[in-house]
């Protein structure tokens, strides 16, 4: 079965938002044995939706459009399906009633405006959307499914599961997508490829991606199976890329590199502090993101200021004065510094050139440190970190992060 997931919303179009949806619907839709072969993001305008919907009535077999079922005159998914479908739109009473008494259950009288909500197009099948006041509809044209579905994820993903999800999984006979993925940490996206091209050119029958992300590399692989078919090949496949990377990958599930970290610092009793200067609290946030990071993190301090560094994580003067804020030794004071300063287990710094100004031949913009201490070892790691401040930034997160994965990895063995 081909799906494809028509987006709408013209504040995709912009630099300042992503539709994240279709990932989710993609997913969710592979699981259940149906191929998204096309995506699309139209803005706020019915010739345009109209446009792709028509074309889509000729290619796919699922449509699932997502927003531009709000209250607003630029809300205009109803009316673009309505047209292409040549059925018309009738508020349905019922809905206005439950949509009334959902605002007057929050205190509120419903605007006139929101009435737009309890549009129903003619031979449409009303899904019930529990955590907003849009509903969703269903609509069959031929064997072609029609999905119209908010855009708010917190809306559209439990309407997926519930109203979608069933629908396709009775029409795909137990077909699926098995796949494996891998998150690696310490290696580019040359390297990676360098090690497991040899082992993924022997199974073309297996789709194999490399994909990079802000301070990791993400491999996936995939194949489609057949109700009971077997999928020893891609398990192989996956044997011998996790031998031919070994600990660089960090996660062969849905863990994050923070939680990672957090699970190994749970496992061996350990605590953490960390002292951020040109990242400035990134690490900390990425490392309370964690759910009970409270267990084992214990603070951080935005050393932004050789003063502070010096006052508050213990880093001699001298050693500021004598090689500068951006070098090893205070890489390594500051990780001490901090660990004994918030009574931690382990001590995680972070010192750099973030740029765009401050860089010299010495020291060039995107040059970083991380220390680490652990009250019977101290080490660091030099990197120089490509890209603009932010993206330096965030590298510099993950790489802080990596190396201490790589620390307490070397600590346990």
């Amino acid at each position: 079965m081909k799906a494809e997931i028509i987006a709408v919303g013209s504040e995709m179009l912009t630099p300042d938002h992503f539709d994240t949806n279709s990932l989710f619907i993609t997913e969710k839709l592979n699981e259940a044995g149906c191929e998204v072969h096309l995506k699309t993001v139209v803005g706020d305008n019915e010739k345009d939706i109209v446009d792709v919907l028509r074309s889509g009535l000729r290619r796919s077999e699922l449509i699932i459009l997502s927003g531009g079922l709000g209250p607003t005159e630029d809300d205009l998914t109803r009316t673009s399906v309505a047209a292409v479908l040549h059925r018309e739109i009738r508020i349905h009473p019922a809905l206005v009633e439950a949509l009334q008494r959902r605002f007057a259950g929050r205190g509120y009288s419903m605007p006139k405006i929101n009435e737009r909500q309890a549009q129903v197009i003619d031979g449409a099948r009303v899904l019930e959307n529990p955590n907003g006041t849009a509903p969703g509809l269903w609509l069959e044209e031929g064997k072609v499914g029609i999905a119209l579905l908010p855009g708010p994820p917190r809306e559209l993903k439990p309407m997926v599961e519930r109203h979608i999800l069933p629908w396709v999984r009775e029409r795909t006979g137990g077909r699926r997508l098995a796949g494996r993925i891998f998150h690696i940490t310490g290696l580019t996206e040359s390297e990676v490829d360098s090690r497991v091209a040899p082992v993924y050119r022997e199974y073309p029958q297996v789709q194999t991606i490399i994909l990079a992300n802000p301070g990791h590399i993400a491999l996936r692989m995939g194949r489609w199976v057949e109700r009971g078919e077997q999928v020893a090949d891609l398990e192989q496949l996956a044997g011998r890329i996790q031998e031919a990377l070994g600990d660089a990958i960090f996660s062969s599930a849905r863990e994050t590199l923070e939680e990672v970290v957090g699970r190994m610092l749970l496992e061996s009793g350990q605590t953490l502090a960390i002292a951020e200067s040109c990242t400035s609290g990134m690490i900390g946030m990425r490392v309370t993101r964690v759910p009970g990071s409270s267990r084992y993190f214990l603070g951080g301090v935005m050393c932004y200021s050789n003063d502070v560094k010096h006052r508050i994580c213990g880093v001699p003067a001298q050693l500021l004065e004598d090689h500068g804020a951006v070098c090893a030794q205070v890489a390594e004071a500051l990780a001490g510094g901090v660990r004994n300063a918030l009574g931690a287990s382990i001590g995680l710094s972070v010192t750099g050139i973030a740029g765009p100004d401050g860089g010299t031949s010495e020291k060039p913009v995107g040059l970083v440190f991380v220390g680490i201490a652990d009250g019977s070892r101290t080490t660091h790691l030099k990197r120089i970190v490509p890209g603009d401040r932010e993206t330096i930034r965030e590298r510099t997160t993950c790489f802080a992060l990596s190396s201490l994965r790589r620390f307490l990895i070397s600590g346990r063995t």
